[in-house]
């Protein structure tokens, strides 16, 4: 099982906006720079985020992005479901790009969709929240 540089990148900027003290607002220059990824890749991510309902950016000189919602409410299950664009982890996964002659007979494809199952199950059980309840170690580490 293995997300997606973007997934990744979505909770890894989730995580610097609940870290950030008193809800200011912070720029995707600042969070860029902490994780020493790409500017330009977060900046689609970002979007994705606001119109997702995640975060708010403020547009204008003193602008910026911060959370929309509490750190309690934002559900990492939930957000992985949103950010992933499939969970295809096998050919037959995939319906139009699947060739597989065994398919019709295969049983691993129906352990795989449990396993998968499963992975999101647990990821649902956490919140924003339960990721940064070691705030002040991780708020030194990204500055």
């Amino acid at each position: 099982m293995r997300l997606t540089n973007y997934s990744d990148y979505a909770l890894r900027v989730l995580i610097y906006l609940a870290v950030k003290n008193n809800n200011e607002l912070a720029t995707i220059k600042e969070i860029a720079d902490s994780y020493d990824i790409s500017k330009n890749h977060l900046m689609k991510i970002i979007h994705d985020l606001g119109k997702l309902g995640f975060i708010e950016t403020i547009r204008g000189r003193n602008g910026g992005i911060r959370l929309a919602i509490q750190p309690k409410d934002i559900n990492i299950g939930e957000v992985v479901s949103k950010t992933e664009e499939d969970f295809h982890i096998v050919e037959c996964f995939d319906k139009g790009k699947n060739y597989c002659i065994i398919t019709p007979a295969c049983k691993l494809k129906h352990v795989l969709h449990e396993a998968l199952q499963a992975f999101i199950a647990v990821l649902k059980q956490y919140t924003l929240e339960d990721l940064v309840q070691n705030k002040d170690d991780l708020y030194s580490l990204l500055k």
